[in-house]
């Protein structure tokens, strides 16, 4: 059972998308609080988050991806239902 994400087992849970997105959040509002530190290590800090962050937002694009071909394909999510897997 996932400890996050929708699924049957987890109807409550969120979507990919969703959970990547408030990771990225939570990192920019850490990245603020950085930005002007003039320690190296700040600096190779920030650069990483800012890295990662380009690469959450390709993620988070490839997440939307999925949501929109599922939905596409067999409607809307419902809970305790999936579309795909163990039918």
């Amino acid at each position: 059972m996932t400890h996050f994400l929708m699924t049957d087992e987890n109807p409550e849970g969120y979507k990919l998308e969703d959970i990547l997105a408030l990771i990225r959040r939570d990192i920019i509002l850490r990245a603020t609080k950085i930005v002007d530190d003039p320690k190296p290590q700040a600096k190779q800090v920030l650069d990483n988050n800012i890295r990662i962050l380009g690469l959450l937002g390709e993620c988070i694009g490839i997440a939307e991806s999925s949501t929109k071909t599922l939905d596409k394909e067999f409607g809307p999510a419902v809970k305790g239902k999936p579309r795909i897997g163990n039918l």
